[in-house]
């Protein structure tokens, strides 16, 4: 099946209901598979042929939304960039993925063969032919590009198939959100060129009201999700954290059946208060770009198992490896590697990398975790983000879950600092509500961490560096500590 295919269904079953809102501006089914179809054709009259690669850098609107699944429809290849990144990344990862068209909003000096703007866009959507758009692609010839974290370096370009997003987008609806239902809505606030896209697909097939901010911003937010009264959204953990310190956050009346959560780890305190304040309706999953958001997943009624992200979904074989890829039995660390039908194709004209990815057979997450003796994961941290301190091995979430323990802190970050004594110096960032006192909060990890884990020095910053799927930059801000380092010394 094509993903176009699943487009035109969606407008034949469900016609003039609501598909997709923004603001005060509504899409029916039918209209959603109209404007797509029209895009779609444009952009072969302009000249791309099936497989080019047409990057999309625009920020969440009706617009992306259909230029995302039009690309489909024309049988091009589609290239995710964020909004939120550098101009320096968007140029990098045009250049990496061999773009041979962007469409974006106005962003001068990017380099492309061809370039579509805002005006341009919204012509074409109007204009172009009307008549179905349908350029089939063989299941496993790349559909869209997505990349690599690049929390440690150079994103890599990942290459997915249309098998690997029609096996996500089913394995949503069978494992994580079943509950998806033709009336629901669907409230989106994460960037949908990030994690939070990955739900569109799902709710156009279950004939869901996806209605999408703009912009996140917590009040706006919670006053969207009363007004609506939607039963479905998507949030990064970060966002969470925000939410519940927002003082109107206990006042509005919410009716969210499933909140899905990912894209990086969430600290025991803030999924308690969580809990607290919405109910027993949190769903995990755990994946990454070479596996999009599908390697586990953990159910409302699983989260009594603290520090857990769920069992492998249906599709996905799931283990623990020892650095010679030999499996480790439950509950002894190593990495998590998994297998199936949602892993990548490869990353793009990079073999070496790809075999290494793929050694033995499984796609390595470069993520250390263990699993206990039901079968349920547990992710410890990234691999390439280890310390080792006086010779002990040192993982910074076990430090960082501790931290955000302390009233007040809503982001950590625990880097390793070069040290001639210790090897790795254990220090700590933290960001949150005004007043935070490192002092107080060095007493705390004193009275909560072993002497070899605890941070020798705490540091308060307004914010710590976001990368444009919100994930904690570590990098940078172990970059940062040791420039000011530097200039302390110089």
């Amino acid at each position: 099946m094509q993903i176009g295919s699943i487009i035109r269904r969606a407008a034949l079953q469900f016609k003039d209901r609501p598909c997709l809102t923004e603001g005060d501006r509504t899409l029916s089914f039918r209209d959603f598979d109209l404007a797509t179809d029209r895009l779609g054709n444009a952009l072969i009259a302009k000249g791309l042929k099936p497989g080019d690669r047409v990057a999309v850098l625009l920020p969440n609107s009706i617009e992306c939304l259909v230029a995302y699944y039009a690309v489909f429809k024309a049988g091009l290849v589609r290239v995710q960039l964020n909004v939120k990144e550098a101009f320096e990344t968007h140029q990098y990862k045009l250049e990496a993925s061999q773009s041979r068209c962007v469409i974006h909003a106005g962003i001068e000096g990017l380099n492309a063969e061809m370039q579509i703007e805002w005006d341009d866009l919204c012509a074409m959507i109007a204009n172009g032919e009307q008549t179905p758009c349908a350029v089939d692609r063989d299941l496993d010839a790349p559909l869209r590009f997505a990349f690599t974290g690049g929390t440690t370096g150079k994103s890599k370009v990942v290459v997915l198939t249309t098998r690997s997003d029609l096996v996500e987008t089913n394995v949503f609806l069978a494992d994580l959100i079943p509950e998806l239902r033709e009336g629901g809505i669907f409230l989106h606030g994460a960037p949908i060129a990030h994690a939070g896209g990955a739900y569109f697909l799902p709710s156009i097939i279950r004939g869901v009201h996806s209605v999408m901010m703009t912009k996140f911003d917590t009040g706006e937010y919670l006053k969207l999700a009363e007004k609506t009264q939607a039963g479905f959204t998507f949030l990064i953990p970060t966002m969470l954290a925000m939410l519940l310190d927002d003082p109107i956050c206990e006042k509005v009346k919410t009716a969210f059946e499933i909140i899905s959560y990912g894209g990086a780890s969430i600290s025991p305190n803030v999924m308690k208060r969580a809990e607290a304040r919405f109910g027993k309706v949190f769903a995990q999953c755990y994946g990454q770009a070479e596996a999009p958001m599908a390697i586990t997943y953990l159910r409302p009624e699983h989260h009594d198992r603290v520090g857990s992200c769920g069992r492998p979904f249906s599709v996905a074989e799931v283990a623990i490896f020892d650095d010679d890829d030999n499996p480790l039995p439950p509950g002894e660390a190593g990495e998590i590697v998994c297998r199936g039908p949602q892993t990548m194709a490869g990353y793009w004209q990079m073999p070496e990398k790809t075999a290494e990815a793929f050694r033995s057979g499984w796609l390595h997450t470069g993520d250390i975790g263990k699993m206990d003796e039901d079968g349920f994961f547990y992710i410890v941290d990234r691999k390439n983000d280890m310390m080792i301190s006086g010779g002990y091995n040192i993982y910074p979430r076990e430090v960082e879950d501790v931290l955000m323990d302390f009233d007040g802190v809503s982001e950590v970050a625990v880097v390793g600092l070069p040290d001639e004594k210790w090897g790795d110096r254990v220090t700590a960032v933290v960001a949150g509500a005004a007043g935070l006192d490192p002092e107080r909060i060095m007493d705390f990890a004193r009275d909560n961490l072993p002497s070899v884990r605890r941070p020798k020095e705490i540091y308060v910053w307004d914010e710590l560096p976001k990368s444009g799927a919100n994930k904690i930059l570590r990098r940078s801000v172990r970059d940062r500590l040791i420039n000011e380092m530097k200039e302390t010394a110089g």
